[in-house]
C-alpha cells in the first residue's frame, strides 16, 4: 500500500464525516496541536468537552 493510499484510508472517517462532527474534529485538532507547540503536559478533557458541548447546542 502507497504512502498516500494510507493516508487517504485513515483521513476518510474525516472527509466522509457530516460538516459539524469535521468542525468538533478540526477545533480539538487545533486545541492538541496547541498544546504540543507549547509543550503542555495538562489534559485537554475539558476543553474537547467544551468543544462538544458548543457543537451540540
Amino acid at each position: 500500500m502507497s504512502q498516500e493510499a494510507i493516508i487517504d484510508d485513515v483521513q476518510e472517517p474525516i472527509t466522509s464525516a457530516p460538516p459539524e462532527v469535521r468542525q468538533i474534529i478540526e477545533k480539538v485538532w487545533r486545541v492538541e496541536k496547541r498544546r504540543l507547540d507549547r509543550k503542555l503536559k495538562s489534559p485537554i478533557i475539558d476543553e474537547i468537552l467544551d468543544i462538544v458541548k458548543e457543537a451540540v447546542q
